[in-house]
C-alpha cells in the first residue's frame, strides 16, 4: 500500500468501465414463465431496448434496432411497456406513438405520428382493446390528459373514456375484465399530495359506466391500485402518515398492514405496484423503513405477515412481478449494482438474471456506505449514507484528512439508496470520502419527513446537506477546506443554493440545475408546472419568497468554484437555467466552467456524455485544489481559475 494525497489515487473504477457495455433498467414485466426487462444502454446512445427471458433461460433483445422503449407522458416517462400472453405493447421514444409486436415479429404502429404520446396501460385480451394514459400536446395551451381506450387491430388515436382530471396514472383492468381502477389528481397538487382512487364498470364495448370515487383526496395520497386473483382491489394510501397497504371489497376499505414504513416509492415516474400477489391470499410486498427495503408475505386474510430473506437493501424499484411460483424486482446492494433478481417462493431462492454492468470490480476497491442520522435545524435529525475512500493499492498522506464530496439528490421528493453505484466509487476508490443526503423532503421516511421540504426548499434541503458536513468534519472524518458539493436537477439547484446561501463549501458542480424559479413557473412542463407552489409557495402571491430562494440572485454571496452540466434538449430545466448562472459567475471574476451536450434531455444518456461529465467534474476539482490526478483526462476550459 502506497501513500499518495487524496484525490491521487489510481483506480481501477474508469469511466471507461462505468459506460463500457453495461445499461440500467427502466421497466418489467412477467408474462406467465417468461420475464421481460427494458435496457437503458449508454453504448446504444441511451436507447431502450425490450429484453425477454424465456422459460428455458434463454435471453433475448426483442426491441428491433431504429426503436426506443420510452415515453414522455409527464415528461419523466415510465410504463413504456405492456405484455400479454407473448404480444408486446410499447411506446416508442422518436414518434411517441403505441406499436405492437408479437415474438418474432417486426413492430407495428398502434397510434399515428403526431403530438400524442401513451403509456402505462393494461391490455384487454378479451375484448381486444388497451387502456392507457394518453396526453396531447397538439393545442396551444397545456398538454390535456385523459384515459383512452385503443383498439388492437385496427389501431387509431383512441377513443377517451375518462377526462376532466389533469393528470391520470394507472389504470389497472379486473382479471374478470368487469372493472378498471385509476387514480387522478389536479393542479396545484403533485401525487404524493394528494391523489384520488377511481373505479367504473366496463361494458362489452369498453365503454365506462358507473363511475365512482373509492378513496383519496387532497392530503391522502393513493398509489399503485392491482387487483387481486378473486377481483378485490389493493392499494397503497398514506392517510396515517405512512404509506401503507389497503383493500376495497364489497365496497369497504380496510388496512392491511399498519407499519411505520412505506409500501410505494417514488411516483416521479409511472411505475408499477411494490407488491403482487402470489395467490388470492397470499400478497408479497416490499416496504422501506429508514431507507432500507425488505420483503415480505402478507395473508390478507389473518393478516400475519412473515419476512423473506433477500441479499438486497434496495429491491422493488421497478415493482414486484409476481405468480404462483416466483417473484421478479429489480434490486441491489451495496456490493451488487442493479440487478433484476428472481426469488422462487418455495425454496426462497435468489437469481440474479441481468446485471446492470457486465464487469465485475474486486471488493477491495469498493467503498460500504455507513447508514448516518445526524442532528439537523429545528432539533431534528436528518438521514444520509457515507462513503470513507476506499483503495486497497493506498492510503492517505501523514496527518491529512479526505476531502469530502456531499452528493444531494434530484426529485426533490425522491430518495437515493444503498446500492452499488460505480459512479460514486468512481470518487471513493480515488481518495474523495462522499455522503449521499437524503434530507428532508426525501421519500421512505414517512409523510411527516418529506413534508418538511414543504415551503422550504432550498432552506431544509441545504441545511441538511450542510449539517451532514458538519456531522463528518466533527467526527474528524474528512477535509474542512476541501469540501465539494454536487446534485441534478433538483439536487442541482440544492447545489447552487448550498453555495449561495451558506459559505460552507469550497466548489460545487450542478447538473441541469435551476438557478432561477420565477423563470421555471412559466418555462416548464405540465406536470411540475405548478410543483413549485408547495415547495416555495403560490405565485404571483409568494413572487418575493421566488426571489429570496433563487441563487441567480445572490451571485454577490458566492466566494467558491462552480462547473456546470447541461442537456441542450432539457425540456425539464431549460438550457438557461444554467446560461443564467454561468453568465453572472463570469461577471463576477469566479473560476466557473460549462459543459453543454448536444441531443442531451434532462438526464445524460450517451456513453460518451456521462464519461465526459464524470471526468470533466474530476479534472475541475483536481485544478481548483491542486491534486494531481492518476488519470489522463481531457481538460476543461476554468474561466477566472488565476483570479478566484
Amino acid at each position: 500500500m502506497k501513500a499518495a494525497p487524496f484525490g491521487s489515487w489510481k483506480s481501477p473504477i474508469t469511466t471507461d468501465l462505468i459506460v463500457g457495455g453495461g445499461s440500467s433498467f427502466t421497466g418489467l414485466a412477467i408474462d406467465g414463465d417468461d420475464i421481460y426487462w427494458i435496457e437503458m444502454r449508454p453504448s446504444e446512445g441511451g436507447r431502450n431496448v425490450i429484453v425477454r427471458r424465456a422459460s428455458d433461460g434463454s435471453v433475448n433483445d426483442v426491441t428491433p434496432a431504429g426503436y426506443n422503449a420510452r415515453n414522455s407522458v409527464h415528461e419523466y416517462g415510465g410504463g413504456a411497456m405492456m405484455v400479454n400472453s407473448g404480444s408486446i405493447l410499447f411506446s416508442n421514444f422518436d414518434d411517441q406513438r403505441l406499436y405492437m409486436q408479437n415474438l418474432g415479429e417486426a413492430p407495428r404502429p398502434l397510434t399515428p405520428g403526431s403530438n400524442l404520446r401513451f403509456a402505462d396501460g393494461v391490455i384487454d385480451p378479451d375484448r381486444r382493446l388497451v387502456f392507457c394514459i394518453r396526453e396531447d400536446h397538439s393545442g396551444d395551451e397545456e398538454a390535456i390528459n385523459t384515459l383512452v381506450k385503443i383498439d388492437i387491430e385496427n389501431g387509431g388515436a383512441g377513443e377517451v373514456i375518462v377526462a376532466g382530471n389533469d393528470f391520470y396514472a394507472a389504470p389497472r383492468l379486473s382479471p374478470d375484465g368487469n372493472k378498471l381502477a385509476w387514480i387522478t389528481w389536479n393542479h396545484p397538487y403533485m401525487p404524493w399530495h394528494g391523489t384520488e382512487l377511481w373505479i367504473a364498470n366496463v361494458k362489452t364495448d369498453g365503454e365506462l359506466d358507473q363511475m365512482r370515487h373509492i378513496a383519496g383526496g387532497v392530503g391522502e395520497s393513493i398509489l399503485r391500485p392491482k387487483w387481486s386473483p378473486d377481483n378485490h382491489l389493493y392499494f397503497v394510501s398514506d392517510k396515517t402518515g405512512w404509506s401503507n397497504l389497503y383493500r376495497w371489497r364489497n365496497g369497504v376499505v380496510d388496512e392491511l398492514w399498519s407499519k411505520e414504513a412505506e409500501f410505494a416509492g417514488s411516483s416521479m415516474s409511472l411505475v408499477d405496484c411494490e407488491y403482487g400477489f402470489e395467490s388470492a391470499r397470499k400478497i408479497i410486498c416490499a416496504y422501506n423503513t429508514r431507507g432500507i427495503w425488505q420483503m415480505a408475505r402478507l395473508d390478507t386474510e389473518s393478516l400475519e405477515a412473515e419476512n423473506l430473506e433477500v441479499p438486497f437493501p434496495d429491491v422493488a424499484r421497478l415493482g414486484l412481478h409476481v405468480n404462483s411460483r416466483k417473484a421478479v424486482f429489480c434490486a441491489g446492494s451495496p456490493i451488487q449494482g442493479l440487478s433484476i433478481a428472481q426469488l422462487d417462493l418455495s425454496s426462497g431462492s435468489v437469481s440474479i438474471l441481468s446485471e446492470s454492468k457486465n464487469k465485475t470490480i474486486s471488493k477491495e476497491y469498493l467503498s460500504i456506505p455507513e447508514a448516518i442520522e445526524f442532528p439537523t435545524d429545528n432539533n431534528l435529525t436528518a438521514h444520509a449514507f457515507y462513503y470513507p475512500p476506499k483503495n486497497p493499492d493506498f492510503h492517505g498522506m501523514p496527518k491529512e484528512n479526505p476531502p469530502l464530496l456531499v452528493i444531494s439528490h434530484g426529485g426533490p421528493t425522491g430518495a437515493t439508496s444503498s446500492t452499488l453505484r460505480l459512479e460514486i466509487q468512481y470518487w471513493t476508490s480515488r481518495g474523495i470520502a462522499v455522503v449521499d443526503v437524503n434530507y428532508g423532503g426525501s421519500i421512505g421516511y414517512g409523510r411527516s419527513y418529506r413534508e418538511r421540504l414543504d415551503g422550504q426548499w432550498g432552506v431544509v434541503d441545504v441545511n441538511d446537506c450542510v449539517n451532514a458536513t458538519k456531522y463528518l468534519i466533527e467526527r474528524g472524518d474528512v477535509d474542512r477546506d476541501r469540501l465539494m458539493i454536487r446534485g441534478g436537477s433538483a439536487g442541482g439547484y440544492t447545489t447552487l443554493a448550498a453555495l449561495a446561501f451558506t459559505d460552507v463549501f469550497n466548489a460545487g458542480a450542478s447538473y441541469y440545475g435551476l438557478s432561477e424559479l420565477e423563470t421555471f413557473v412559466y418555462d416548464t412542463h405540465k406536470f411540475e408546472s405548478r410543483y413549485l407552489e408547495s415547495l416555495i409557495g403560490p405565485y404571483p402571491k409568494s413572487k418575493d419568497l421566488y426571489y429570496r430562494r433563487s441563487p441567480i440572485n445572490y451571485v454577490d454571496n458566492l466566494s467558491c468554484p462552480l462547473i456546470l452540466f447541461q442537456g441542450l434538449e432539457d425540456k425539464v430545466v431549460p438550457p438557461n437555467q444554467a446560461e443564467l448562472m454561468l453568465e453572472a459567475l463570469r461577471v463576477k471574476g469566479l473560476p466557473v466552467a460549462y459543459v453543454p451536450f448536444e441531443g442531451e434531455q434532462h438526464g445524460f444518456r450517451k456513453a460518451e456524455n456521462i464519461k465526459r461529465s464524470l471526468d470533466a467534474e474530476l479534472y475541475f476539482y483536481s485544478q481548483v485544489f491542486g491534486f494531481e490526478i492518476a488519470d489522463e483526462v481531457e481538460p476543461v476550459n476554468i474561466e477566472n481559475l488565476g483570479r478566484g
